[in-house]
C-alpha cells in the first residue's frame, strides 16, 4: 500500500458485483400507515467486475447482463495492462473459480501481472467489497423505470470514484486494514501469534 501510494507500483482491488434491479427493495413497508412503495418489477442484472486502484480510486470495468466468467477476467486484465503500460501492476482479489483458472493465470503471466489472492472467507482484505456497499447504497435512494437508467447510475457512481465522490472512497479505502504479521501454522490452520 505504501509503494502505491508513492507510486512505485500499481495496486488494484478486483471483484465482481452483480446488481439486481428490483432485487433489492421490498413492494411495501409497514408502520403506523400502509405504504406502497414503487418498485422494478423485473429482476435483470447487471453484472460489473471492476478494478479498482487503491492509490487513484479509479475504477476500470467489464460489464455484462449474463455472467461473469474467465473470459471478462482476462478482458480486464488485458484493459488494465495497456492502462498502466511500463508499470508493475499487483492486483489482489478473491478465490472465485473463474479469477483463479489457469487461462486467468497465464493472461497474468504473458501482461506481466502479479496475482495476489487473499485466504479464503476473507472478503474484508478486499478493499472493493466497501466500493460495492457504497454503490448499492446510492442505488437504493431512487426507483428506476428502466434498466437502463438502472446501468446509467451504477455506471455515474462508479466513474464518479476519482472526483466527485473521492473523500467519501478514501474514507472507505484506506490503508487502515488489519493485518496480521506474525502468522503461525499449526495443523492447516493460521494462528496469530502474540507480540
Amino acid at each position: 500500500m505504501e509503494k502505491a501510494k508513492a507510486s512505485e507500483l500499481v495496486l488494484l482491488f478486483i471483484d465482481a458485483s452483480h446488481f439486481v434491479m428490483g432485487g433489492d427493495f421490498i413492494g411495501h413497508a409497514y408502520g403506523k400507515i400502509r405504504r406502497y412503495i414503487r418498485t422494478f418489477s423485473g429482476r435483470m442484472r447487471y453484472n460489473v467486475l471492476g478494478a479498482l486502484n487503491f492509490a487513484t480510486k479509479q475504477m476500470t470495468c467489464v460489464t455484462n447482463d449474463t455472467y461473469i466468467r474467465a473470459n471478462e477476467v482476462c478482458e480486464l486484465l488485458q484493459k488494465l495492462a495497456v492502462e498502466y503500460a511500463d508499470q508493475p501492476i499487483y492486483i489482489v482479489l478473491d478465490n472465485a473459480r473463474y479469477q483463479k483458472c489457469k487461462i486467468v493465470q497465464e493472461t497474468a503471466a504473458q501482461l506481466g501481472i502479479f496475482l495476489v489472492y487473499i485466504p479464503p472467507y476473507s472478503p474484508n482484505l478486499n478493499l472493493i467489497e466497501r466500493l460495492w456497499k457504497h454503490v448499492k447504497g446510492r442505488l437504493r435512494t431512487k426507483y428506476y423505470n428502466s434498466f437502463e437508467r438502472f446501468k446509467g447510475k451504477i455506471d455515474t457512481v462508479l466513474s464518479a470514484t476519482e472526483n466527485e465522490d473521492k473523500k467519501a472512497i478514501d474514507r472507505l479505502i484506506s490503508d487502515k486494514v488489519q493485518l496480521f504479521d506474525n502468522l503461525l501454522v499449526v495443523d492447516d490452520i493460521l494462528l496469530r501469534v502474540a507480540s
